[in-house]
């Protein structure tokens, strides 16, 4: 076989699979860096990898056994953090695959964290509220002896919520035998959650979109933006952009995606989603989700699930810059052909890091038991998402690379040493 013909299969591997994706270009910045060979192979898996199998008496009166995961990449900077989504189309793969970008995102925000990640293979939209309830419990079981304040914290992701937090915390209070709110973060305000953590992620991705367009001199107001996804993120960066007067043209949900160039009503469809953020079915003019991402705009914000920006479509995009609010929605190959045609990508693991900041302001209310208000929140949010991106777009202009390679290598340089002084690497 040719080496180009080895290359090709590589490309189409990396494009199904985020593991290696993620090491395909972890790799790549380690050789940026000259690190020696053992700091790549300390990232590029995940230290501990868990699945556990949940039993979960329906309300029909059956037991269903779920399998979920759990992956704790790198503690050499500290406790591992991540979320837990519940999702059908979860793997094993992916959910290792994110708990190393976690890693990154922790260390290009500065946070004293690893990268975690969890999930269960499940579609929660056809479960009821009893069942949703046991299976959360019956995960924090699962999981209990290798979570916890000091070990691994975590948190929500997709189609889980404060609610499913809140179950969590409580059970694995019981199994510990005292209160312990430092477990979880995203929990509600009653019980330890911190102001701002539910909008942090699309505050953080609001952030970065004033400062990408400031970079690149244009007038928010004169952008003409599509969110694909309205679950929590989408929505309520939705919500922030139109009171700033951007004009939404299109947005997505799990059923299809709407578009007008004139501007959506953004206020009506937010008063319509359900708790799910679909609203798209209420519209018979509707059309797919890969047709949005390739309908006329100034700046594309992918804000549901991964790859879905692909080599297939990736020529066919019509936007200037791409935001990433979501976890890997941009293959490799695909970035490649938008850095040709010169679409600027700002990076998930820069983009839309809000959420985990906020988690780590949880995180220390909880261990100080002494509660911020919004405006501290939300000053430190803006401070530190202000501090990544400089970081990076610093990095890039030194460097010659793009905004994805100048966030890992400021990420990866973290990482390295932490791992150096242990003596876990050289």
């Amino acid at each position: 076989m040719s080496v180009q013909a080895k290359e090709v299969i590589q490309r189409r591997q990396e494009a199904t699979n985020p593991l290696l994706e993620f090491q395909q270009q972890l790799r790549e910045v380690c050789e940026l860096l000259r690190y020696s060979p053992s700091v790549y192979e300390l990232l590029k898996e995940p230290l501990r990898f868990f699945t556990v199998r949940i039993p979960v008496r329906m309300d029909d009166g059956t037991t269903k056994v779920f399998t979920g995961y759990r992956a704790q990449h790198n503690d050499a900077v500290g406790p591992t953090k991540g979320g837990i989504r519940f999702h059908p189309e979860v793997t094993a793969e992916e959910v290792k695959a994110l708990a190393g970008w976690m890693s990154l995102k922790c260390g290009i925000a500065d946070l004293p964290y690893g990268g975690g990640k969890g999930g269960v293979v499940c579609d929660p939209r056809e479960m009821s509220t009893a069942e949703l309830e046991r299976l959360s419990r019956g995960y924090v079981r699962a999981v209990s002896q290798i979570v916890g304040p000091t070990k691994d914290i975590p948190a929500p992701d997709v189609f889980t919520n404060p609610q499913i937090m809140a179950w969590m915390m409580d059970e694995y209070s019981e199994i510990r035998e005292f209160e312990s709110p430092g477990f979880i973060t995203g929990k509600p305000l009653v019980l330890g959650g911190s102001v701002g953590r539910e909008t942090a992620t699309s505050k953080g991705v609001y952030h970065i979109f004033n400062l990408v367009t400031e970079r690149k001199g244009m007038l928010p107001q004169d952008a003409r933006v599509i969110i694909q996804g309205f679950g929590n993120v989408g929505s309520y960066l939705a919500k922030f952009l139109h009171e700033q007067g951007v004009k939404i043209v299109g947005i997505g949900d799990a059923n299809g995606a709407i578009y007008d160039e004139a501007g959506l009503d953004i206020p009506y469809l937010l008063e319509r989603r359900d708790s799910f953020g679909v609203v798209t079915q209420l519209f018979a003019d509707r059309i797919t989700n890969q047709e949005l991402l390739e309908r006329p705009c100034d700046i594309l914000i992918p804000a549901a699930l991964g790859g879905q920006i692909t080599a297939e479509n990736a020529g066919r995009l019509s936007c200037r810059i791409v935001i990433e609010a979501a976890n890997g929605p941009t293959t490799a190959e695909a970035e490649r052909m938008l850095q040709e045609r010169g679409i600027i990508v700002v990076p998930d693991i820069l983009a839309n890091s809000g959420g985990v900041i906020v988690s780590y302001f949880e995180w220390v209310q909880n261990n100080q038991g002494y509660y911020w208000d919004e405006a501290t929140v939300d000053k430190m949010l803006r401070e530190k998402m202000e501090g990544s991106f400089r970081k990076a777009y610093e990095t890039a202009e030194q460097y010659s690379v793009d905004m994805r390679k100048a966030v890992y290598m400021v990420a990866v340089k973290r990482l390295a040493e932490a791992a150096r002084v242990r003596g876990w690497a050289n």
